[in-house]
Protein backbone atom coordinates (compact mmCIF):
# COMPACT_ATOMS: atom_id res chain seq x y z
CA UNK A 1 0.00 0.00 0.00
CA UNK A 2 1.13 3.55 -0.76
CA UNK A 3 -0.65 4.94 2.31
CA UNK A 4 -0.33 3.87 5.92
CA UNK A 5 -1.45 5.18 9.29
CA UNK A 6 0.75 5.23 12.38
CA UNK A 7 -1.36 5.66 15.51
CA UNK A 8 0.11 7.03 18.72
CA UNK A 9 -2.81 7.21 21.17
CA UNK A 10 -4.92 10.20 20.07
CA UNK A 11 -2.49 11.38 17.37
CA UNK A 12 -2.54 9.69 13.96
CA UNK A 13 0.14 10.22 11.34
CA UNK A 14 -1.13 9.57 7.81
CA UNK A 15 1.82 8.78 5.55
CA UNK A 16 1.87 8.82 1.76
CA UNK A 17 4.78 6.64 0.67
CA UNK A 18 5.29 6.50 -3.09
CA UNK A 19 8.97 7.48 -3.31
CA UNK A 20 9.49 6.39 -6.90
CA UNK A 21 7.17 9.22 -7.95
CA UNK A 22 8.12 11.72 -5.21
CA UNK A 23 4.67 11.03 -3.77
CA UNK A 24 2.87 12.26 -6.88
CA UNK A 25 -0.77 11.27 -6.61
CA UNK A 26 -2.31 8.46 -8.62
CA UNK A 27 -5.91 7.17 -8.19
CA UNK A 28 -4.90 4.38 -5.80
CA UNK A 29 -3.14 6.78 -3.46
CA UNK A 30 -5.96 9.33 -3.71
CA UNK A 31 -8.53 6.71 -2.71
CA UNK A 32 -6.36 5.43 0.13
CA UNK A 33 -5.72 8.90 1.54
CA UNK A 34 -9.40 9.78 1.39
CA UNK A 35 -10.27 6.58 3.24
CA UNK A 36 -7.55 7.20 5.85
CA UNK A 37 -8.77 10.68 6.71
CA UNK A 38 -12.41 9.61 6.82
CA UNK A 39 -11.38 6.83 9.20
CA UNK A 40 -9.53 9.37 11.35
CA UNK A 41 -12.50 11.72 11.44
CA UNK A 42 -14.89 8.93 12.44
CA UNK A 43 -12.73 7.38 15.17
CA UNK A 44 -13.87 8.54 18.61
CA UNK A 45 -10.39 8.21 20.13
CA UNK A 46 -8.46 10.09 17.43
CA UNK A 47 -8.00 13.83 18.03
CA UNK A 48 -5.35 15.28 15.67
CA UNK A 49 -3.77 14.00 12.46
CA UNK A 50 -0.40 14.74 10.91
CA UNK A 51 -0.16 14.46 7.12
CA UNK A 52 3.32 13.46 5.98
CA UNK A 53 4.99 12.43 2.74
CA UNK A 54 7.75 9.85 3.24
CA UNK A 55 11.07 9.77 1.42
CA UNK A 56 11.89 13.48 1.35
CA UNK A 57 8.92 14.78 -0.65
CA UNK A 58 5.53 15.87 0.65
CA UNK A 59 3.84 15.53 -2.73
CA UNK A 60 4.99 16.38 -6.26
CA UNK A 61 1.40 16.92 -7.38
CA UNK A 62 -0.92 14.96 -9.60
CA UNK A 63 0.81 12.10 -11.39
CA UNK A 64 1.14 13.49 -14.91
CA UNK A 65 1.80 10.02 -16.30
CA UNK A 66 -1.77 9.21 -15.25
CA UNK A 67 -3.14 12.58 -16.43
CA UNK A 68 -1.68 11.99 -19.89
CA UNK A 69 -3.89 8.91 -20.24
CA UNK A 70 -7.16 10.79 -19.62
CA UNK A 71 -9.59 11.30 -22.51
CA UNK A 72 -8.55 14.68 -23.90
CA UNK A 73 -12.11 15.80 -24.79
CA UNK A 74 -13.71 14.73 -21.52
CA UNK A 75 -11.01 14.21 -18.87
CA UNK A 76 -13.25 15.06 -15.91
CA UNK A 77 -15.58 12.20 -16.75
CA UNK A 78 -12.99 9.79 -15.40
CA UNK A 79 -12.70 11.80 -12.19
CA UNK A 80 -16.38 11.85 -11.23
CA UNK A 81 -15.84 9.80 -8.07
CA UNK A 82 -18.21 10.61 -5.18
CA UNK A 83 -17.09 10.06 -1.61
CA UNK A 84 -19.14 9.24 1.46
CA UNK A 85 -18.78 11.54 4.44
CA UNK A 86 -20.70 13.84 6.77
CA UNK A 87 -19.44 17.02 5.07
CA UNK A 88 -17.82 18.00 1.80
CA UNK A 89 -18.00 16.32 -1.60
CA UNK A 90 -21.24 14.33 -1.48
CA UNK A 91 -23.37 14.77 -4.57
CA UNK A 92 -22.26 18.32 -5.39
CA UNK A 93 -18.67 17.73 -6.48
CA UNK A 94 -16.63 14.55 -6.86
CA UNK A 95 -13.67 13.43 -4.81
CA UNK A 96 -10.65 15.63 -5.41
CA UNK A 97 -8.13 14.23 -7.90
CA UNK A 98 -5.57 14.54 -5.09
CA UNK A 99 -7.81 12.62 -2.68
CA UNK A 100 -8.94 14.32 0.55
CA UNK A 101 -8.68 17.90 -0.73
CA UNK A 102 -12.47 18.47 -0.68
CA UNK A 103 -13.23 16.79 2.62
CA UNK A 104 -14.36 19.00 5.49
CA UNK A 105 -13.22 17.19 8.61
CA UNK A 106 -14.31 18.02 12.14
CA UNK A 107 -10.78 17.51 13.55
CA UNK A 108 -7.48 19.29 12.89
CA UNK A 109 -4.87 18.07 10.42
CA UNK A 110 -1.29 19.41 10.43
CA UNK A 111 0.87 19.20 7.31
CA UNK A 112 4.49 18.11 7.87
CA UNK A 113 6.28 19.22 4.71
CA UNK A 114 9.67 17.96 3.63
CA UNK A 115 10.93 18.70 0.11
CA UNK A 116 8.46 19.69 -2.60
CA UNK A 117 4.78 20.34 -2.02
CA UNK A 118 4.01 21.56 -5.50
CA UNK A 119 1.00 21.81 -7.83
CA UNK A 120 -1.62 19.50 -6.32
CA UNK A 121 0.81 18.76 -3.49
CA UNK A 122 0.65 22.42 -2.52
CA UNK A 123 -3.15 22.18 -2.60
CA UNK A 124 -3.02 19.25 -0.17
CA UNK A 125 -0.77 21.25 2.16
CA UNK A 126 -3.23 24.16 2.00
CA UNK A 127 -6.09 21.77 2.83
CA UNK A 128 -4.49 21.15 6.22
CA UNK A 129 -5.20 23.46 9.16
CA UNK A 130 -1.63 24.71 9.22
CA UNK A 131 1.81 23.74 7.98
CA UNK A 132 5.19 22.80 9.47
CA UNK A 133 7.91 23.05 6.82
CA UNK A 134 11.52 21.90 6.82
CA UNK A 135 13.79 24.75 5.84
CA UNK A 136 14.72 23.20 2.47
CA UNK A 137 11.11 22.51 1.48
CA UNK A 138 9.04 24.60 -0.90
CA UNK A 139 5.64 25.18 -2.46
CA UNK A 140 4.73 26.26 -5.97
CA UNK A 141 2.18 25.96 -8.76
CA UNK A 142 4.53 23.93 -10.91
CA UNK A 143 1.60 22.61 -12.98
CA UNK A 144 1.52 26.08 -14.57
CA UNK A 145 4.11 24.76 -17.06
CA UNK A 146 1.83 22.03 -18.40
CA UNK A 147 -1.57 23.71 -18.51
CA UNK A 148 -2.98 21.58 -15.68
CA UNK A 149 -5.30 23.76 -13.56
CA UNK A 150 -5.67 23.94 -9.79
CA UNK A 151 -8.78 21.87 -9.05
CA UNK A 152 -8.06 20.68 -5.51
CA UNK A 153 -8.81 23.93 -3.70
CA UNK A 154 -5.70 25.96 -4.49
CA UNK A 155 -7.51 28.93 -6.02
CA UNK A 156 -9.95 28.94 -3.08
CA UNK A 157 -7.63 28.47 -0.10
CA UNK A 158 -4.48 30.32 -1.17
CA UNK A 159 -6.12 33.79 -1.41
CA UNK A 160 -7.73 33.25 2.00
CA UNK A 161 -4.35 32.53 3.53
CA UNK A 162 -2.07 35.13 1.89
CA UNK A 163 -4.45 37.60 0.24
CA UNK A 164 -5.59 37.89 -3.35
CA UNK A 165 -2.66 39.82 -4.82
CA UNK A 166 0.04 37.56 -3.42
CA UNK A 167 -1.99 34.46 -4.25
CA UNK A 168 -2.45 35.52 -7.86
CA UNK A 169 1.26 36.27 -8.21
CA UNK A 170 2.12 32.78 -6.94
CA UNK A 171 -0.57 31.11 -9.05
CA UNK A 172 0.12 32.95 -12.30
CA UNK A 173 3.93 32.79 -12.24
CA UNK A 174 4.12 29.20 -11.01
CA UNK A 175 7.37 30.09 -9.27
CA UNK A 176 9.05 28.30 -6.39
CA UNK A 177 8.07 29.58 -2.95
CA UNK A 178 10.82 28.56 -0.48
CA UNK A 179 9.97 27.66 3.11
CA UNK A 180 11.51 30.87 4.50
CA UNK A 181 9.22 32.96 2.29
CA UNK A 182 6.24 30.76 3.21
CA UNK A 183 6.83 31.61 6.87
CA UNK A 184 7.13 35.31 6.07
CA UNK A 185 3.86 35.52 4.12
CA UNK A 186 1.81 33.17 6.31
CA UNK A 187 1.88 30.07 4.13
CA UNK A 188 3.40 28.08 6.97
CA UNK A 189 3.51 28.51 10.73
CA UNK A 190 6.72 26.70 11.73
CA UNK A 191 10.14 26.04 10.21
CA UNK A 192 12.39 23.15 11.23
CA UNK A 193 15.78 21.87 10.11
CA UNK A 194 15.71 19.32 7.30
CA UNK A 195 14.20 16.07 8.50
CA UNK A 196 12.45 17.68 11.47
CA UNK A 197 9.00 18.57 10.11
CA UNK A 198 7.24 15.38 11.13
CA UNK A 199 8.57 15.40 14.71
CA UNK A 200 7.55 19.05 15.19
CA UNK A 201 4.11 18.47 13.70
CA UNK A 202 3.55 15.46 15.95
CA UNK A 203 4.69 17.47 18.98
CA UNK A 204 2.13 20.15 18.16
CA UNK A 205 -0.53 17.50 17.55
CA UNK A 206 0.07 16.00 20.99
CA UNK A 207 -0.27 19.42 22.59
CA UNK A 208 -3.59 20.09 20.84
CA UNK A 209 -4.84 16.59 21.70
CA UNK A 210 -4.31 17.28 25.43
CA UNK A 211 -7.02 19.93 25.51
CA UNK A 212 -10.78 19.36 25.97
CA UNK A 213 -11.74 18.29 22.47
CA UNK A 214 -15.35 19.48 22.26
CA UNK A 215 -14.04 23.01 22.78
CA UNK A 216 -11.09 22.55 20.38
CA UNK A 217 -13.42 21.42 17.60
CA UNK A 218 -16.02 24.09 18.30
CA UNK A 219 -13.48 26.92 18.08
CA UNK A 220 -11.87 25.40 14.98
CA UNK A 221 -15.27 25.01 13.32
CA UNK A 222 -16.23 28.60 14.10
CA UNK A 223 -12.98 30.02 12.73
CA UNK A 224 -13.46 28.10 9.47
CA UNK A 225 -17.19 28.55 8.91
CA UNK A 226 -17.33 32.26 9.82
CA UNK A 227 -15.16 33.16 6.83
CA UNK A 228 -17.13 35.48 4.56
CA UNK A 229 -19.88 36.20 7.09
CA UNK A 230 -20.66 39.65 8.36
CA UNK A 231 -19.43 40.41 11.87
CA UNK A 232 -22.95 40.07 13.28
CA UNK A 233 -23.66 36.80 11.45
CA UNK A 234 -20.29 35.47 12.58
CA UNK A 235 -20.97 36.40 16.21
CA UNK A 236 -24.35 34.68 16.10
CA UNK A 237 -22.85 31.55 14.59
CA UNK A 238 -20.00 31.60 17.13
CA UNK A 239 -22.46 31.77 20.04
CA UNK A 240 -24.57 28.85 18.92
CA UNK A 241 -21.49 26.87 17.90
CA UNK A 242 -19.85 27.38 21.30
CA UNK A 243 -22.78 26.52 23.57
CA UNK A 244 -22.18 22.77 23.49
CA UNK A 245 -18.50 23.25 24.28
CA UNK A 246 -19.27 25.51 27.23
CA UNK A 247 -21.67 22.92 28.61
CA UNK A 248 -19.48 19.88 28.01
CA UNK A 249 -16.02 21.35 28.64
CA UNK A 250 -16.08 24.91 29.93
CA UNK A 251 -17.86 24.66 33.29
CA UNK A 252 -15.87 21.64 34.47
CA UNK A 253 -12.66 23.27 33.22
CA UNK A 254 -13.38 26.44 35.18
CA UNK A 255 -13.89 24.29 38.28
CA UNK A 256 -10.44 22.75 37.77
CA UNK A 257 -8.95 26.23 37.50
CA UNK A 258 -10.75 27.22 40.71
CA UNK A 259 -9.12 24.23 42.40
CA UNK A 260 -5.67 25.45 41.38
CA UNK A 261 -4.85 23.85 38.01
CA UNK A 262 -3.49 25.83 35.06
CA UNK A 263 -2.92 29.14 36.81
CA UNK A 264 -0.60 31.85 35.45
CA UNK A 265 -0.54 30.34 31.95
CA UNK A 266 0.63 26.91 33.17
CA UNK A 267 -0.37 24.37 30.50
CA UNK A 268 1.37 21.42 32.15
CA UNK A 269 -1.51 20.36 34.41
CA UNK A 270 -4.83 21.07 32.79
CA UNK A 271 -6.85 17.95 33.65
Amino acid sequence: MTVRIEKNATVWTVIHDRPQARNAMDPESADALTAAFLEFDADEEACVAVFYGAGGAFCAGWDLNYVSTLHSDYPLGELDIPVAGPRGNGAEIPRGPLGPSRLELDKPVIAAVEGPAVAGGMELALWCDFRVMADESYLGVYCRRWGVPLIDGGTVRLPRIVGQGRALEIILTGRKVPAQECLKIGLCEYLTPKGGARAKAEELAREIARFPQVCVRADRRSAITSHGLSVRAGLIAEWYNGREALIKDGVSGAARFKDGLGRHGDFEKIR
